[in-house]
């Protein structure tokens, strides 16, 4: 209908933006299962107890972790235990760590001081996290709650709604743990593609935002050595060391396939972009965009 405002996600594909190196960066998680609305701080503004959520707020600020609220992708089982997750992404630590809680005092329990605060192993196959925060921003929504049921027919049990992934405009965002791999402008035709190279060990370059473990030019760096190598291992080419040249550069020494990767790239402060968001009160806004100045061997 003519008149309305076109709304972010659209306006990014239609400009082209840069999606690699725009991964969020989260080394370590908590995960809450929340039903019920969320607000815009979803934490803080929930069905949780205030004094509790306000406390695991401060809690995770400290320890360095990401809090997020997770809901099941349809209706709640009555009487069903809410389930928890504490996170590890960092390359060589990933691992998920369940639990269930009954009372939200319950959550206070959670040893986010430790990154692994049980002693087993914590196999289990991979969580595919779909931010569909509404009142975030409408696209999360709008974009995510289609492609949350796509990946939960195929996947049931392990498809979560959560709150804001961050990169509104690149709905639907999917995160997948315990990598911390950062996806976005999903669709549900993709769901299946993304299931099963996750399960295969593989990424898929052409929706990858990037690792949220690893920082935005190591990002970049990785994005163009896959494009040079066609390496697509989630495990492969990563960062052996990083030197940064100058305040905008960045030499990126990454393990290849046969040699190590030497990778340059340059950040860039885009034009000011409108509709970054949907968010009621959004202006336009300069990015960070990285391109590639050097690839070799060595």
């Amino acid at each position: 209908m003519s008149g309305l405002p076109t709304r972010c996600a659209p306006a990014s594909l239609d400009r082209g933006d840069q999606r690699h190196a725009t991964a969020a960066p989260v080394r370590r998680w908590l995960l809450i299962e929340q039903p019920g609305p969320w607000g815009r701080d979803a934490l803080l503004s929930s069905r949780l107890d205030a004094d509790v959520a306000a406390t695991l707020d401060g809690r995770c600020r400290t320890a360095g972790v990401r809090p997020m609220l997770i809901r099941r992708v349809g209706r709640t089982p009555a009487g069903a235990a809410r389930r928890f997750c504490l996170a590890d992404s960092r390359p060589g630590s990933e691992r998920l760590d369940w639990g269930e809680y009954v009372v939200d005092a319950d959550l206070l329990g959670i040893d986010l001081a430790t990154p692994h605060p049980t002693a087993a192993p914590a196999a289990g196959p991979p969580t595919y996290l779909v931010c569909t925060h509404s009142r975030h921003d409408a696209c999360c929504a709008i974009r995510g709650r289609p492609v949350a049921r796509a990946l939960a027919g195929l996947r049931p049990g392990q498809v979560w709604e959560c709150s804001h992934t961050g990169g509104d405009r690149f709905a639907a965002n999917v995160v997948v743990l315990p990598h911390g791999l950062y996806y976005g402008t999903v669709t549900p035709d993709a769901a299946e593609d993304l299931v099963l190279a996750t399960e295969s060990g593989l990424v898929l370059p052409a929706l990858l935002r990037g690792r949220s473990a690893l920082p935005p030019a190591v990002q970049a760096a990785q994005h163009h050595a896959r494009a040079a190598t066609g390496d697509r291992r989630i495990d492969a080419l990563l960062p052996r060391r990083v030197d940064q040249v100058d305040e905008a550069t960045w030499r990126v020494h990454l393990s290849g396939p046969q040699r190590p990767l030497q990778v340059t790239v340059r950040s860039r402060i885009s034009a000011p972009l409108p509709r970054l968001t949907c968010a009621a009160g959004a202006r336009t806004q300069r990015v960070t965009t990285y391109e590639l100045v050097e690839l070799r061997q060595g």
